[in-house]
């Protein structure tokens, strides 16, 4: 089994998404030994937008130029390394009520028509079901069901539609939120996205 650890914090070791996933990916591996890790920092080794030759070649359109062919393998190894994947960990810190950029831009190397979804006189079909995505999301104000700033959630909900679209329905979230309440505050997001963390099965 192969187990897909996404960084896409821009705060490095200041980062509590960071520091969440990578004690989320050790419980998984230390539950279940053997599984194949495969770590991507997006932050690190940015994406950059997605272009239009590297969308076209998801249509079967051949880039032309040698920096359009590289960002095209490129983008074949990030659709497969996550197609391989059964477990994906996930790092979403929210920026503005949304996603890092960063992560934006991995999400759209992975919304491939005939890959990942496919279009039908049904409707649209998910592909890439039977996985399980375990998301950490960290914000520093409270965005949950029933709070005041639910309605600015634009991070956890496009995730949850993303992933369902493409035929993920397992999609938890490891919730640290809060962070920038004051001390007592953070250090109480921090202990329950621990223990949300404790209950993972392997």
């Amino acid at each position: 089994m192969t187990l897909l650890h996404i960084d896409s914090s821009i705060l490095g070791t200041q980062s509590t998404s960071r520091s969440l996933t990578a004690a989320t990916v050790k419980h998984l591996t230390s539950a279940a030994p053997g599984q194949a890790v495969t770590y991507r920092d997006l932050a690190e080794s940015p994406l950059g937008d997605l272009s239009g030759a590297e969308f076209l070649a998801f249509q079967g359109i051949e880039p032309q130029g040698d920096s359009a062919k590289q960002k095209v393998a490129r983008n074949s190894k990030i659709l497969e390394e996550f197609l391989a994947a059964k477990t994906v960990v996930i790092g979403a810190p929210m920026y503005n009520f949304s996603l890092p950029s960063q992560l934006k831009s991995w999400l759209d190397r992975l919304a491939v028509a005939g890959k990942t979804f496919r279009y039908s006189t049904n409707g649209v079909e998910g592909l890439a079901g039977g996985k399980r995505v375990i998301v950490v999301s960290s914000r520093g104000g409270i965005y949950s069901e029933g709070a005041a700033a639910a309605p600015l959630d634009h991070q956890e909900t496009y995730l949850r539609g993303f992933f369902g679209f493409i035929g993920i329905t397992d999609v938890t979230f490891i919730r640290a939120e809060g962070l920038a309440l004051g001390e007592d505050s953070r250090n109480a997001a921090l202990e329950a996205a621990q223990a949300e963390i404790a209950k993972l099965a392997a």
